[in-house]
């Protein structure tokens, strides 16, 4: 790694409700409610473009989520984030029995990119944790779910859940956290540490047999729009998520973090971070994967204009990798995301960092004249295709300049128009 210039470093209105509705998909009944909310007439102003977006019934301010984790720990972070102008809170993932969940500290680790001379104090390119789920109990966390959305009614907040192996788990799971008031429910299937033994988190998002019996049980018992979260930590991505939207999953979540071990000290010769002398693989975010998020979330989007574009407004897809600026966000749009999740980004640059993200998303859409995410979201989708492809496509337009150097090939091509034109493409360099 010290070749490649790296360092590591650890670090110790009004809402309408109409009657539910009731729809039949792919053999699982299921209830859902759907709501939308009514923004302030000051929300958009008539001057920038607009940033507000309606997902799976959902209104948001912008397409701008707190990712789930740190970030949305407690009441006090995830209010400080809706009073930032977050589009939604996706709180730390939840279960039924907190009392198995010890976290350690150090629990992160950083990787740096080299600063000037080989300083050790360049940016910060990657971030590894190995923290697991919340570890506050279920109750602690209900009531503050239903104390920020007694006070923030408008306001989008999303509870992750993941549970052992067990659908009476899951079903109890689901129905204490919606009666709290949450809007809608993501899925932890993808953690990538912490607690496999159990089937929770990656070890249900790698198998695709377990991913379908699981989220037959939730999708049959939740009343509220579920979105499953892929980890990136297998071969085909397209597969469990394909498998979550035929089961009755209104969205796909991607990516989470991937497995990684930050690294070797070569004074200590202990990998990182230490934990009295020892560590354990852990989940890989930040700068650093962003491209192969973006990699994944090109190959979901694509998978679900093809399989489910008859449908495409039923399904939603939330992009997460490695966003800290407008253009980040702006890239994942392009690639059919409805809506972008911070986490890491959060930690590292604090709540506010939505401002910024919102102006910078703005000006990108000012530069091509995009009034609204929608005139964008997917445009870039089309120009992604084979190797094969490229080749015939490379060979063609070698072929068309090739001819056009030529010049005409007959006496019945001169035209008057284009005569100097054409007799310049005949003249000899």
């Amino acid at each position: 790694m010290a070749s490649l210039g790296f360092t590591r470093q650890i670090t110790s209105s009004a809402i309408e409700f109409p009657a539910t509705t009731r729809r039949q998909r792919c053999g699982f009944s299921k209830n859902r409610i759907g709501f939308r909310i009514l923004c302030s007439e000051n929300q958009v102003s008539s001057t920038e473009p607009d940033l507000s977006v309606t997902v799976n019934g959902l209104k948001m301010p912008n397409p701008f989520v707190i990712g789930s984790g740190p970030p949305g720990t407690n009441y006090t972070v995830m209010k400080r984030a809706f009073d930032e102008g977050w589009g939604a809170v996706i709180a730390k993932t939840v279960s039924l029995d907190a009392a198995k969940v010890v976290n350690v500290t150090p629990r992160y680790a950083k990787l740096r990119a080299a600063g000037v001379n080989g300083s050790a104090k360049g940016q910060i390119i990657g971030w590894q944790n190995i923290e697991l789920i919340s570890d506050r109990p279920l109750e602690t966390m209900l009531k503050e779910f239903k104390q920020l959305k007694e006070e923030y009614p408008d306001r989008i907040l999303i509870a992750s859940i993941m549970e052992e192996y067990s659908k009476a788990g899951w079903e109890e799971l689901i129905d204490r956290v919606e009666q709290s008031g949450v809007d809608a429910l993501e899925i932890n299937f993808s953690c990538p540490h912490g607690m496999p033994e159990r089937k929770m988190g990656a070890a249900v998002g790698q198998d695709c047999a377990l991913l379908e019996e699981v989220c037959g049980w939730i999708n049959a018992k939740a009343t509220v729009p579920v979105w499953a979260k892929m980890t990136p930590n297998i071969t085909d991505i397209t597969q469990p998520a394909r498998i979550s939207l035929q089961t009755g999953c209104e969205g796909v979540a991607a990516i989470n973090t991937i497995m990684s071990v930050m690294g070797i000290n070569l004074d200590t010769l202990r990998p990182e971070p230490c934990v009295e002398g020892y560590s354990t693989p852990g989940g890989y975010s930040s700068k650093a994967v962003h491209p192969i998020a973006l990699a994944k979330v090109m190959s979901i989007a694509q998978m679900m204009k093809k399989e489910f574009g008859d449908k495409k407004d039923h399904y939603s897809l939330s992009a997460i990798g490695g966003v800290e600026t407008g253009g980040d966000a702006a890239e994942f749009i392009l690639l059919g995301a409805n809506t972008v999740q911070v986490c890491t980004g959060v930690m590292m640059h604090g709540y506010g960092l939505v401002k910024k993200l919102c102006s910078e998303l703005q000006d990108f859409m000012k530069k091509h004249n995009f009034s609204s995410i929608e005139e964008f979201r997917g445009v870039s989708l089309d120009y992604f295709t084979t190797h094969t492809d490229l080749v015939r496509r490379q060979q063609e337009a070698y072929r068309e300049r090739k001819a056009i150097k030529k010049g005409l090939q007959s006496d019945k091509d001169w035209t008057g128009d284009g005569f100097v034109n054409e007799t310049e493409s005949m003249v000899s360099n």
